[in-house]
């Protein structure tokens, strides 16, 4: 798919904001539980350019294949810890909103091993995500991941 346009030059000052807000929120909780919650809404939302990004992002983290390719599995996966678990419980709860009220049974997991603020700041991570898969989708977008990884660069360094 190509993209329809470009969402950066098409409104430069919103995605330049969008940009810094999820750089700053990617960087709130641990790399590696948030790459697996990136990873995790983008296979619920079907979003290629949002797996193709952050598994390559998780490899550079150090992410293991295996875990990666648990991922979609995750409940009968013994690789994940309770915290991933939970994480990725409240991730398919939010992303999966209007199915149902799964947050509902997700939230006591998420109290266990979140504190309030993480809890605030994983759900952020979760609504900036899937705000990411609705732009690539809707859009068609496509961005190699070191491309990306120097667009957020940029963002963290202005």
């Amino acid at each position: 798919m190509s993209a329809k346009f470009d969402i950066f030059s098409a409104a430069p000052a919103l995605m330049k904001k969008w940009m810094g807000v999820s750089v700053e929120v990617a960087s709130s909780l641990e790399p590696s539980l948030i790459e697996l919650v990136k990873i995790r809404a983008s296979q619920i939302n079907g979003c290629a350019n949002c797996i193709n990004m952050h598994t390559a992002e998780a490899r550079a983290k150090g992410e293991t294949e295996q875990r990666i390719y648990l991922l979609s599995a995750w409940r009968e996966a013994p690789c994940y810890s309770d915290r991933e678990r939970a994480a990725l419980g409240w991730t398919e709860a939010l992303t999966r909103l209007s199915e149902g009220h799964a947050q509902e049974s997700a939230y006591e997991p998420l109290w266990a091993h979140f504190t309030a603020e993480e809890q605030v700041k994983l759900t952020l991570m979760i609504n900036v995500i899937n705000g990411w898969n609705r732009l690539a989708v809707g859009f068609g977008l496509w961005t190699d991941p070191a491309a990306a990884k120097a667009a957020q660069a940029a963002v963290a360094a202005a």
